[in-house]
């Protein structure tokens, strides 16, 4: 194993499982999706150096014209493709997808495994919305009898989701691989951190995302004031382009996605409020607020009890994205200026209060992972808050399981408090005690901390960072 890949075991195993299937004889096609800089390109191509196999590896770009796709595919051929009838592929010449993907087949091995890798698959089918139709009539007369592990690899995740969907050609023959950034369980390996430091992995998260080459940095740097110091003194650090990198690449302007989502990462979660800093009516709004939940940057979250609530409230999904968009797109300018101290001075001053709140999804994720063992979170398939219209008083923790007939049960409630320094007290455990009433079916639901640091409450369940951690 390459000394900076670490983690993806069990996406290793599943990528083994497909290959396994190929080496009996018949291909497989496998479409792998994930946000940009998940990790996707890199775990197929340190898989793929792994089998030592014939291989062909083909970038998409964003070229003007179908012709150019075709020639960058013949250059990468060039660059990068070990299959035994590789010539047929370099010689180049091709006009149509049906052309390279021809000559593709007849460059494989006749009777030996053989990968083929094409990634940036969405920006291919911008220029040849028909180039699944035609992989899809090769693949049936010709791939598929074959011993060949093929990949589509794309970062528009709702393209990739539409590509196998029941209406596309490929619906039925690619098998679907969806790839997250690091866990917080991987990153905590990553960063070599233990159960004794669990606070600091959770800052790692909410900075980086889980973004590989970003946790890569921070492994180099050796601790988070390191990190950003490094990172914030260099312009074309990975922590300051990649956020730009992401927007780029995925949103149109006419739908002003972009007001849209640095309104709801400036901390704006209701629709309302949203509507008023971005300056945009709520038809505009509205397909704007689509189309970032269907490209899964922001969620949608809803008041959680015995019922689901229609209060949404919107948060941008990525932690990455949601730190970046909070501080460092606005100190850009000042890092080009050499002035990385105002980059610091923006995250160290508003770190302590963004965190607090943006822990809040981490730990939810954590405690519903934990749900299934612990008794004492009563098995509850789904952890979320609960907020009333006037948003008084907020739960931030609410364990909802069903109990058959279409009826659920309030396992648990709970409060959050993610300082540095302060126990969680007898006083925060009152507030709960008494919020708790106003959450339909929540009345007597057993409460449970979640803090930081320790509890004054004598009793009361509670989860630190290192219980957290360990649900991964």
């Amino acid at each position: 194993m390459r000394e900076d890949f670490v983690g993806r075991a069990e996406e290793m195993a599943r990528l083994e499982s497909q290959l396994a299937a190929v080496r009996e004889g018949r291909g497989r096609l496998v479409s792998v999706r994930g946000r940009r800089q998940a990790g996707k390109s890199r775990l197929i191509s340190e898989f793929v150096r792994r089998t030592g196999l014939p291989q062909l590896f083909v970038t998409g770009a964003r070229q003007a014209t179908l012709q150019r796709d075709l020639d960058r595919f013949v250059e990468d051929a060039r660059l990068d493709c070990t299959l035994p009838g590789a010539d047929g592929l370099t010689a180049g010449g091709f006009t149509s997808w049906e052309q390279a993907l021809r000559a593709t087949f007849a460059a494989l091995p006749a009777d030996a495994p053989a990968i083929v890798v094409i990634d940036e698959f969405p920006w291919l089918l911008a220029r040849d919305p028909g180039i699944d139709g035609t992989l899809q009539k090769l693949w049936d007369r010709l791939f598929e009898s074959r011993p060949v592990l093929m990949f589509l690899i794309g970062s528009d995740l709702a393209v990739m989701e539409l590509l196998t969907s029941h209406q596309r050609p490929l619906f039925g023959r690619a098998r679907e691989m969806v790839v997250e950034p690091f866990s917080i369980g991987d990153t905590a390996r990553m960063l070599a951190i233990g159960p004794d430091r669990a606070s600091d992995a959770f800052d790692a998260q909410l900075i980086t995302g889980g973004y590989p080459r970003l946790l890569l940095e921070w492994r180099r740097s050796g601790d988070m004031t390191r990190f950003l110091n490094d990172q914030l003194a260099d312009e074309n650090s990975e922590l300051v382009v990649t956020g730009q990198r992401v927007l780029d690449a995925e949103f149109p302007a006419d739908l002003q996605a972009g007001q849209v989502l640095r309104a709801v990462g400036a901390g704006d979660r209701a629709f309302s409020a949203i509507a008023a800093r971005a300056g945009i009516a709520a038809t505009p709004l509205t397909r704007a607020l689509a189309l970032l939940t269907e490209k899964r940057v922001i969620a949608a979250d809803l008041p959680t009890s015995v019922k689901i609530g229609n209060l949404s409230r919107y948060r941008v999904a990525d932690p990455y994205l949601r730190f970046w968009l909070r501080f460092i797109e606005d100190a850009v300018s000042d890092i080009q200026r050499g002035r990385p101290d105002l980059a610091r001075t923006r995250v160290t001053g508003g770190w302590i209060k963004y965190r607090g709140r943006a822990v809040e999804p981490l730990v939810r994720l954590a405690l519903a992972r934990l749900a299934t063992d612990d008794p004492v979170l009563g098995g509850a398939e789904t952890v979320g808050g609960w907020w009333p219209r006037n948003n008084t008083p907020e739960i931030d923790l609410v364990g909802v399981r069903s109990v058959g007939g279409g009826v659920n049960a309030v396992t648990f409630v709970g409060s959050i408090k993610w300082r540095d320094n302060e126990p969680f007290t007898q006083r925060d455990l009152d507030y709960l005690l008494r919020d708790r009433a106003a959450v339909p079916g929540g009345e007597f639901a057993p409460p449970i901390a979640v803090t930081r640091t320790t509890t004054e409450a004598v009793g009361l369940a509670t989860y630190d960072p290192a219980r957290l951690l360990g649900a991964w």
